[in-house]
């Protein structure tokens, strides 16, 4: 695909992203004139019409298309309703005033796009009972998240300066933001996730979505279900085995966006950690899956403004006690800070490891050691929160599981080649 067609597929994909979002936000305020894909349609219109305006070199083109439009926003207020209610709105007309512009933009642009545009509103189309349904589900707290996470993303990041400040150059606002963009968004969706499945998610869908969150918070919430009530510890240990099972997911997509050639090289050996963290869970599973469902429990909003800006402290104080360790002291102080900053959250630890080693100030070969240590103390901090929170049979069960790929990170630390990669990009 050549630059020209990526770049009307990006402006394509702002408009129906864009259109959506102001179309959710409507359909949540029962708006009887349009939704999310009246909306949607409008936008990309609005786009099409440039097109061709920019084709013919005339921008009356535009203006016949908002005229189109403002004649469809009159004949949807005030012409006699003669559909059922269902059926009430102007999006018919809207898809005929898109397909026109699709069809006039064929001859001159590239047929991808004018293929893309008219299969895309054909299932903009045939979607309407899951849209509908999706904005249904959503209360004002989950509208809340999403704009919050429009606030984080489209608002703070594009203003923030793109330049290195401080000691040994650390902290880049806008490089800071964007990985707090990252794990938001990463987040987000295990909350969407979870607004669909949760309150019918058995243990094992409970946990995946759970680690997509928060493994720590998911640990946390089990932990406390055991001091309650002790015939949940069974599938609380399985719900906390596979939120820890996620988290090497996350470690995995972070260091594929971020760096990856740090990806090839920790592939493996998080892959190795992974499994013997899912195995055993799954064993578990497999063992007791006959006892009673649980409800997985409430998970919190990850699109907090407060939570965020705590994130961006955290990973820049990581990267700079990274940084400040490889200048002044040897390859152990490099590990401490993994293990300290690894505790609680694995996020802080692998971006901040893979952006130093995208920028070429470590090593990959030490960096996915790095992050190993980090899951390794990871593993130690969920163990101290069940002995904390949770029933002691289930610190038994949990220990004794971790013990299993805690001790399989200490064999890939001491007899795992280095050097290894695997080509993946």
């Amino acid at each position: 695909m050549d630059d020209v067609t990526a770049k009307l597929f990006q402006d394509l994909g702002i408009s129906l992203v864009l259109g959506l979002l102001v179309g959710l936000q409507r359909q949540q305020a029962d708006s009887g004139l349009a939704g999310m894909r009246t909306l949607a349609l409008y936008t990309v219109l609005g786009t099409v019409t440039s097109l061709l305006a920019k084709e013919f070199g005339s921008g009356w083109i535009i203006v016949a298309g908002l005229i189109g439009v403002l004649g469809v926003l009159v004949i949807g207020n005030f012409a006699p309703v003669s559909r059922d209610d269902e059926d009430q709105g102007t999006t018919t007309e809207v898809a005929i005033l898109m397909m026109f512009a699709v069809g006039a933009y064929v001859p001159f642009g590239p047929r991808v796009i004018s293929i893309a545009i008219g299969a895309g509103t054909a299932i903009l189309l045939q979607f309407k009972p899951e849209l509908h349904g999706f904005a249904e589900r959503l209360g004002d707290k989950d509208l809340r998240a999403v704009m919050q996470f429009v606030l984080i993303t489209c608002i703070i990041l594009p203003v923030l300066p793109n330049e290195e400040f401080g000691p040994y150059n650390a902290f880049n606002p806008f490089e800071t933001w964007l990985m707090v963009v990252l794990i938001v968004g990463i987040s987000l969706g295990g909350y969407v996730a979870y607004k669909f499945f949760g309150s019918d998610a058995g243990v094992f869908l409970g946990g995946m979505l759970g680690g997509s969150i928060s493994s720590t918070a998911t640990t946390v919430s089990y932990s406390r279900q055991t001091a309650i009530e002790v015939s949940v510890v069974h599938p609380a240990a399985v719900a906390i085995m596979i939120a820890s099972t996620v988290v090497h997911v996350r470690v995995l997509l972070e260091m594929a966006i971020v760096s990856p050639h740090l990806l090839s090289t920790a592939v493996l050996p998080v892959f190795a950690m992974m499994a013997f963290t899912l195995v055993p869970a799954v064993v578990l599973w497999l063992v007791y899956r006959r006892g009673p469902a649980r409800e997985m429990p409430p998970q919190e909003n990850p699109t907090q403004l407060r939570s965020a800006i705590a994130f961006g402290l955290m990973y820049a104080i990581v990267l700079l006690t990274l940084k400040a360790g490889k200048h002044l002291f040897d390859e152990q102080g490099l590990f401490v800070v993994a293990a300290v900053s690894g505790l609680t959250d694995m996020d802080a630890i692998t971006l901040s490891t893979a952006r130093m080693v995208d920028k070429g100030g470590l090593a990959a070969a030490q960096g996915w050691q790095l992050i190993i240590v980090g899951l390794m103390s990871n593993l130690v901090f969920k163990s101290l929160i069940v002995a904390f929170l949770g029933n002691r049979r289930l610190l038994w069960i949990v220990t004794m599981l971790f013990a299993i790929p805690f001790l399989a990170g200490v064999a890939l630390l001491m007899f795992w080649p280095a050097s290894w990669e695997l080509a993946i990009l």
